[in-house]
């Protein structure tokens, strides 16, 4: 779940080894107390040789340090490291949930959104590319998500995302899945998503570019769409029909439109016979080794009885 591969990504981030955590090391471990343990004779040095938590905090920040993070780590690496030296308090139990507006777990094998993520209660962005997910229940997400990016699992139904998703949702990533038309498409709607402005349905096998069209116009709010790698992104017609048909729309397949594209597709959309769901695909066969030319003829010498040999061959593709 994801909430289990949080717990054990946080327990080898090391919050609480030096120079974070509640340890003796750190000064802030005598703040807040209510009553403060009396300082027997002999302990003042020892309460002097603590670290401040700006002290601690550069360890974490200067590359010559041994404790420093990697310039490879992510943002939320850093945040809570400084978080776990500057307030190390937060970082105990459900506290650090907290802590996070944003949450990247990237290839960790996870498998379910399970109803533990709604501890994220200030979560507004969540990554959960390449991992397993093939469904996803929308009561197991925040309500304040605003990003949510599926990029790379093995989606192949929006129903339970579609139950009670997050309203404010700006963003939605769905590329390289397993969305199929046109079940699917009934589910890209503004009913569901109010407030999108960016959607990716990259390679998917998404094939029915009238029905998917029909229900993206929808989205009021809709300014960045990517559908490369779909079949229906073979269709000839395809980006000037999409052009025409979305005129909100700012970017498609990460291409900027402009005011001469939509003047040059113009129309389009009224011709919806111009975008049949069918594409031509030609294959040339450039070179084959190994094997007789069939080209060759056979030079036979005048009233010999030889056998003519012929050479016949065909290429088979499957898609």
């Amino acid at each position: 779940s994801l909430s289990a591969a949080f717990w054990e990504y946080l327990r080898h981030l090391g919050l609480q080894d030096f120079p974070c955590g509640l340890g003796s090391w750190n000064k802030s471990c005598l703040k807040g107390r209510r009553s403060p343990r009396r300082v027997q004779p002999g302990q003042e040095e020892a309460v002097l040789h603590k670290e401040s938590p700006e002290a601690l905090l550069e360890l974490l920040r200067d590359w010559h340090s041994p404790w420093a993070l990697p310039p490879d780590c992510s943002p939320q690496d850093q945040l809570l490291k400084e978080v776990a030296v500057l307030a190390p308090e937060l970082i105990h139990g459900s506290k650090v949930c907290q802590v996070l507006k944003s949450l990247r777990m990237v290839d960790k094998g996870v498998e379910e959104v399970d109803e533990g993520v709604l501890q994220f209660q200030q979560l507004e962005e969540l990554i959960l590319s390449a991992n397993q997910i093939s469904r996803i229940t929308s009561a197991n997400l925040p309500r304040t998500l605003k990003v949510l990016e599926l990029c790379c699992n093995t989606v192949d139904d929006l129903q339970d995302l579609c139950a009670q998703p997050p309203p404010e949702l700006q963003h939605l990533g769905l590329g390289h899945n397993r969305l199929c038309s046109p079940s699917q498409d009934k589910f890209l709607t503004e009913d569901f998503w109010p407030n999108l402005i960016s959607l990716d349905l990259s390679f998917n096998s998404l094939t029915d570019l009238l029905g998917l069209v029909s229900q993206l116009s929808s989205l009021q709010k809709l300014r960045i769409l990517v559908l490369q790698g779909n079949p229906l992104a073979l269709i000839p017609t395809y980006r000037g029909f999409l052009v025409d048909s979305l005129p909100r729309l700012s970017i498609l397949d990460d291409i900027h439109i402009g005011p001469d594209e939509r003047q040059q597709f113009h129309g389009l959309a009224r011709q919806p016979e111009l975008s049949r769901s069918e594409a031509q695909v030609v294959v040339s066969v450039g070179e084959m080794k190994g094997v007789p030319d069939p080209r060759t003829l056979q030079q036979l010498d005048v009233g010999s009885e030889a056998p003519v040999i012929t050479y016949n061959y065909f290429v088979t593709y499957e898609f």
